[in-house]
């Protein structure tokens, strides 16, 4: 038979590598040219990748949690013509050029997964021995050893009561991606019980261990027949951990037991928003500016927008009024919707706004932003806001729709904070983080200048700016013209 394997394409943005999160096919599964076959996540986003090629799954060349680089073959297919065959061009993908190997009853065995011993980088896990290569050893099993066969299908294993430790001394069995996320977390392969086919160690061993499952020294002690519970991963292909909000899915707990620490490898999108975040804070000089705002009237208006039929199928919020107001107030302070070129020594003056709103998801911060805000109406603008937010948080958001912003929002509010100083996204010029808005007591002027206190919807805004194109008027005045809006929606029809 004829296989072609399918090399992960390049993901654009500059990235080089990509972690394997879901295969959505299984060996021996048919698939379509362009059927959905794995879901990746790289250091920005998720993404779906099709198969370029019609056929039947052979092998599954990489496992679920593994990094891998660009141009590294992830999946075997069977194409079904025998013979040569040769590469197909991959349609919707940019990719390194695919591979079509045939397989013959020499390695028919590599095609069924199994594993060479430390192959040199350029040979994948999955795969068997290049010709000429050494064969890897038997393994070591908890049964009586099997005599290898010649078959292309692997021999079953016998059932042991339980895992057995790694002997003092002998070599632990385990995936190079396993004993690369080892050295990660700092444990002792030979600490960990292993349970996969063979005596190998196996990721969710690690993650089992590292979440504080028996190691293999207190494995003898347990009873026979009985197995450990698995360990709660934070989503896939990552070390279960105790504290919540890394990158990979819900917040887990570890305070009721287990080890006293946990290490998690810094990757994905919580590794590219660390050094985005460090490179802005030590190149741009921030200042924080803040105002509290009687938000009374927005509120009332937003009660009205949600009972409006123009609005009845798209989230009408507060943020939706501050998203319109920040529209406004760069249109009469152009010069904060700005960018500083330090290679061209240049201030870069925006006539548009891509309006950036800043995602809390399980992967972990992002910043996608709506191309020409200032062209939508507020209908409009509620909806992209709605889109924005919901493909964030699936994980969904696209490079490109990351790249672009020029101010961003920041809702601090919806965690019960009243401010903070939020750091600026770079390449923009200002960031505005958005209180909780909570029922106050608020000192209100009458028409004759008399003053009661009565209770009101009260929130703070604080507005971060680059100091070297942003004076304090500047931000100043930006920021009076939102909270103005803010205190009196009926502005935005004179300003606009």
């Amino acid at each position: 038979m004829a296989l072609k394997h399918f090399n992960l394409p390049d993901p654009g943005e500059g990235l080089l590598e990509a972690e394997i999160v879901t295969w959505n096919v299984k060996v021996g599964d048919s698939v379509k040219v362009n059927d959905i076959v794995v879901e990746i996540e790289t250091a920005k986003s998720l993404v779906e990748l099709p198969i370029p090629w019609a056929g039947t799954v052979s092998a599954l060349l990489v496992n679920v949690g593994d990094e891998v680089q660009v141009g590294t073959p992830i999946i075997s297919i069977d194409d079904g013509l025998g013979g040569d065959s040769a590469p197909a061009t991959a349609p919707d993908v940019q990719a390194g050029a695919q591979s079509s190997v045939e397989v013959g009853p020499g390695n028919a065995a590599a095609a069924a997964g199994a594993e060479v011993e430390e192959e040199p980088v350029k040979t994948l896990v999955g795969y068997g021995p290049k010709a000429g290569g050494t064969a890897r050893r038997a393994r070591k099993t908890t049964a009586a050893p099997v005599a290898a066969a010649p078959a292309p299908v692997p021999e079953p294993v016998a059932p042991a009561a339980a895992p057995a430790p790694v002997a003092s001394g002998a070599k632990v069995l385990a995936k190079p991606p396993v004993r690369k996320l080892a050295k990660d977390l700092g444990v002792d392969l030979g600490s960990v019980v292993a349970t996969g086919e063979g005596g190998v160690v196996t990721r969710a061993d690690l993650e089992g261990y590292a979440a504080g499952a028996p190691s293999a020294a207190a494995a003898p002690a347990a009873s026979a027949g009985t197995t450990a519970a698995p360990a709660v991963g934070i989503g896939s292909g990552t070390p279960a951990y105790a504290g919540g909000g890394f990158a990979g899915g819900e917040r887990k707990s570890v305070w009721a037991g287990g080890e006293r620490e946990v290490r998690v490898p810094i990757k994905g999108v919580r590794k590219m928003v660390a050094q985005a975040m460090v490179g802005s804070a030590f190149t741009a000089p921030h200042v924080t500016e803040w105002v509290t705002v009687d938000v009374t009237a927005t509120m009332d208006l937003v009660a009205k927008l949600k009972k409006d039929r123009e609005f009845k199928d798209v989230k009408v919020t507060p943020l939706l009024i501050l998203a319109k107001a920040m529209i406004l107030a760069a249109r009469r302070n152009p010069e904060i919707n700005a960018a500083w070129d330090e290679a061209a020594q240049q201030i870069v003056l925006k006539n548009y706004v891509n309006l950036g709103i800043a995602a809390a998801t399980p992967r972990g911060l992002v910043v996608p932003n709506i191309k020409d805000a200032d062209r939508l109406n507020l209908r409009e603008l509620a909806e992209a806001i709605g889109g924005l937010t919901a493909t964030a948080r699936e994980g969904r958001t696209q490079p490109a729709e990351m790249s672009g912003g020029t101010i961003t929002i920041t809702n601090i509010g919806v965690f019960g904070i009243d401010a903070g100083t939020p750091i600026l996204n770079p390449g923009e010029s200002a960031i505005l983080a958005f209180g909780t808005i909570a029922r106050r007591p608020w000192v209100v002027t009458d028409g004759d200048g008399n003053e009661t206190i009565v209770p009101r919807s009260v929130t703070t805004l604080a507005l971060s700016f680059d100091h070297r194109l942003v004076d304090g008027e500047l931000g100043s005045r930006y920021l009076a013209d939102v909270a103005a809006i803010l205190e009196d929606p009926a502005r935005a029809l004179v300003w606009g």
